[in-house]
């Protein structure tokens, strides 16, 4: 009996510090995944999920340890130039993102990859966006707010800015800094508002003036050709007549042959 005792103090001892460290182990896991970013300040709302507000901080990449539970996240008043490819993409529970008030002036194809079934609001406010890549979004509709960017307005940009679900109350803000053609009277007006304005006119003209010029290069040598073969055929045919001229003809020696008869 003691030895059966000892046996089962000495398991019972095993399986607690196996359970112990299992446990420990767990929170560790847990801890890493959603505890709060450095630097940053985190929060649980009322209603659920976790707010990371990293504001006004001078960051100059997007942080890496953001919890991955985070629903709303502040990453405004800071330096950030570009958000980099897959930069959200482990924040599937991500509705709101604030971006505002940054030094971006690109946005990486797959930015937001992973976000297009949660992101509801995207708040791009007050960068340095001159265009917009549409490979960034990967079939994010977030409501979005793009104001206060130096927008270069363009063809490419006219046919980008429909697909995206801005908030009605910015449209006026979304104002062409430069624009091409300079002549199209895009500069210093909201194009978005701008219902007569067509960037893509240019380019339509542009299109169809090349398409005209090749179709004249292509006609212009189907007719060199046949110019080419009708004369080259003519001094072929000149030829073969000369030659023909040249042979002795069949009815000289027709009578010669008679007048022998003839004589003999």
């Amino acid at each position: 009996m003691p030895l059966l005792a000892d046996w089962l103090l000495r398991h019972s001892v095993v399986m607690c510090l196996l359970l112990h460290s299992l446990v420990l182990m767990t929170f560790c896991f847990h801890h890493a995944a959603t505890s709060c970013s450095k630097s940053c300040y985190c929060s649980q709302s009322e209603a659920g999920g976790k707010t990371v507000r990293c504001s006004n901080l001078r960051l100059t990449e997007i942080p890496q340890d953001i919890p991955n539970d985070t629903r709303r996240l502040y990453l405004d008043f800071n330096l950030l130039t570009t958000v980099p490819t897959n930069a959200f993409l482990q924040l599937r529970l991500l509705s709101e993102l604030d971006l505002s008030h940054n030094e971006l002036a690109q946005l990486e194809p797959s930015a937001f990859k992973g976000l297009a079934s949660s992101l509801q609001f995207l708040d791009l406010s007050s960068n340095k966006l001159m265009t917009l890549n549409p490979e960034a979004f990967e079939g994010v509709q977030a409501r979005a707010n793009l104001t206060h960017n130096p927008w270069h307005c363009d063809c490419n940009l006219q046919n980008v800015m429909p697909h995206m679900n801005l908030e009605p109350a910015s449209l006026a803000g979304i104002v062409c800094q430069t624009a091409d053609p300079e002549d199209a009277g895009a500069q210093g007006t909201p194009f978005l508002l701008a219902k007569d304005l067509d960037l893509c006119a240019v380019l339509k003209k542009t299109t169809d003036v090349a398409m005209l010029v090749t179709m004249f290069g292509w006609f212009t040598m189907v007719i060199s050709y046949l110019v080419y073969y009708v004369r080259h055929n003519q001094e072929d045919a000149r030829r073969h007549l000369e030659y023909l001229k040249s042979l002795p003809s069949k009815q000289g020696k027709s009578e010669e042959s008679s007048t022998i008869s003839t004589v003999v």
